[in-house]
């Protein structure tokens, strides 16, 4: 994960560099080698995302590519504040790191769950959980488009709107295999003690908007930036309404950088007729800056 960019670009091996000595541990080597199981680990596995999407972005930098806006689901809010230059890379190393392991601790393992919809609205799937909830946790933790939606609360009660989603007529539902139930009121343990590490951090104005996940709508000074990612842990990550925000502002073409193709598989959701690609290697990058290179063109 990563390698390619490391082996062929100097600022991303740098950017490898770095995150091993912000954190005194060994993230190159999980991303490169593993073992996967040290890599599946949520402390290693937010800093390792984070790292592999900074390098890529930092190359896409280096070729002289600049953004009208970012914008990053979950953790990857923020490489958007790195990219945009809201906070440095070793202070959000260190957050997410911390986010990680906070997140983890929120809930006792077992305890809590996540399932995916598919198939039903945003509204139909908040009567979903409040039917579900019976005195218990169950909240729309990501919408991520009009076709897919991930809940999160206590085992039970996630278990209870499964059922209840499929009676209803969802394409899907079913339980995620995930270590804990993120982006729901059950995480609020974890919110207050990143509250503590977010409020000691020097942040800057974004040189460019950061679209926020918890409001849909970009953030523009270091405070608010601050108060959203705090937020955030325990509010829903709004995705299909934040890249329907900026297809309003005209934006045509998206790009995805780190590990995987899912905020692509995302568009293809929300808007077709939007294109969006990748980097994540040498491969995706020469790809997408061919394809940069026409959009340039047309304009």
């Amino acid at each position: 994960m990563g390698k390619d960019l490391a082996d062929k670009y100097s600022i991303a091996r740098e950017t490898f560099e770095e995150v091993d000595d912000a954190l005194g541990v060994k993230i190159s080597q999980f991303c490169f080698e593993g073992p996967e199981d040290e890599l599946r680990l949520t402390e290693n596995t937010q800093p390792a995302i984070l790292t592999v999407s900074v390098a890529a972005w930092r190359v896409l930098q280096k070729k002289g590519i600049k953004p009208a806006f970012v914008a990053g689901h979950s953790l990857g809010e923020y490489c958007a504040h790195v990219a945009s230059g809201t906070m440095s890379f070793a202070d959000a190393v260190r957050t997410v790191r911390n986010r990680g392991k906070f997140m983890q601790e929120a809930v006792p393992v077992g305890t809590g769950s996540m399932a995916a919809i598919l198939g039903l609205s945003p509204d139909a799937v908040a009567s979903v959980c409040s039917d579900a909830a019976q005195g218990e946790v169950c909240e729309s933790a990501n919408i991520n488009s009009p076709e897919q939606i991930v809940i999160s609360g206590h085992v039970a009660a996630v278990e209870r709107a499964v059922v209840l989603a499929n009676e209803r007529g969802a394409k899907r539902a079913k339980v995620l295999p995930v270590s804990a139930p993120f982006h729901c009121s059950l995480m609020k343990p974890a919110q207050e003690r990143l509250a503590g590490v977010l409020g000691s951090l020097q942040l800057a104005s974004p040189r460019f908007p950061v679209v926020c996940n918890v409001d849909a709508r970009p953030v523009e000074n270091p405070e608010s930036a601050r108060e959203a990612l705090i937020r955030q842990v325990t509010g829903s990550v709004r995705w299909s309404e934040s890249m329907q925000w900026l297809i309003a502002q005209g934006v045509q073409a998206f790009v995805e950088v780190g590990p995987g193709k899912v905020l692509c598989g995302l568009m293809r959701q929300i808007d077709r007729s939007k294109k969006c690609v990748n980097v994540e290697d040498e491969a995706s990058l020469q790809k997408t800056l061919e394809f940069l290179a026409t959009v340039t063109a047309a304009r």
